[in-house]
């Protein structure tokens, strides 16, 4: 795995420089987290395509500080895929990430061959609970969400390495992770996106339940949905092999059309 800076951002990649044949996937970690909750599908996925990981400003190894609305967060992304010159990636992310991604394929879709959106949703209401449990201990607030983000199924061993990442995030860059979750509402734009995408729910997901996905899969034109068993909020640690596998499905089928 290759580590590297740009304009203060960091990013972790599969390989570099990039295969020009294979498709390049650039994904987007979910709320106080950082690449980390990508270490399952950076090298797994390489056969198949360029992997890129990159911390949001504010979060892991990446300087600035956190935005606070999913729009300003979508401008960095894209302005970050620009800089790279990657032509029309495929755009993957979790939960807030999944929301950056929606936004990005509503108001610049040509600029993307297509997207994946995991355990997210077109609203993504937090409880005035959570961001007051932030303010209040990060740590144990983090250390309580670890247990509600996983399967009652899942060794928590799988999310450990995360976990130390997300305590390690400034609290008030967390804080405007689900503020920006809180207030982001797309659900009456889906029909703006016309690339495929590929909607990974999972079964045991309790922060974002499977019918957010329904919803997204039945309101996007060319969307295909795959259910993760056995799998929480955080299903690309915990079940990494059904996950690699469907998006190596989703992808196949981009670059053979």
């Amino acid at each position: 795995m290759i580590e590297n800076t740009m304009d203060g951002l960091f990013y972790v990649a599969g390989r570099w420089p990039l295969v020009e044949t294979k498709p390049v996937i650039v994904f987007i970690h979910g709320s106080g987290g950082s690449h980390v909750l990508w270490d399952r599908q950076i090298e797994a996925l390489l056969p198949y395509a360029n992997t890129i990981a990159m911390d949001l400003p504010g979060h892991g190894k990446s300087y600035g500080d956190a935005k606070d609305t999913i729009q300003d967060i979508a401008n960095v992304v894209h302005q970050f895929v620009q800089k790279l010159k990657i032509n029309r990636p495929i755009i993957c992310g979790l939960s807030i990430g999944g929301a950056v991604c929606l936004q990005l394929l509503i108001d610049k879709g040509d600029d993307f061959q297509g997207g994946i959106l995991v355990n997210t949703g077109a609203r993504l209401k937090v409880m005035p609970a959570i961001i007051e449990s932030l303010r209040k201990d990060y740590t144990a607030a983090i250390e309580a969400t670890g247990v509600i983000a996983v399967s009652d199924k899942t060794d928590p061993r799988r999310i450990a390495l995360l976990l130390e990442a997300m305590k390690e995030c400034k609290a008030d860059s967390a804080i405007k992770d689900f503020q920006a979750c809180d207030s982001f509402n797309v659900m009456d734009k889906l029909n703006h996106i016309h690339v495929p995408v590929l909607v990974l729910t999972a079964r045991d997901d309790k922060l974002t339940p499977p019918k957010y996905g329904d919803y997204l899969a039945k309101n996007i034109h060319q969307a295909q949905m795959v259910q993760i068993p056995d799998a929480g909020h955080l299903s690309p640690l915990e079940k990494e092999d059904e996950v690699n596998q469907a998006i190596i499905q989703f992808i196949t089928t981009l670059t053979t059309k």
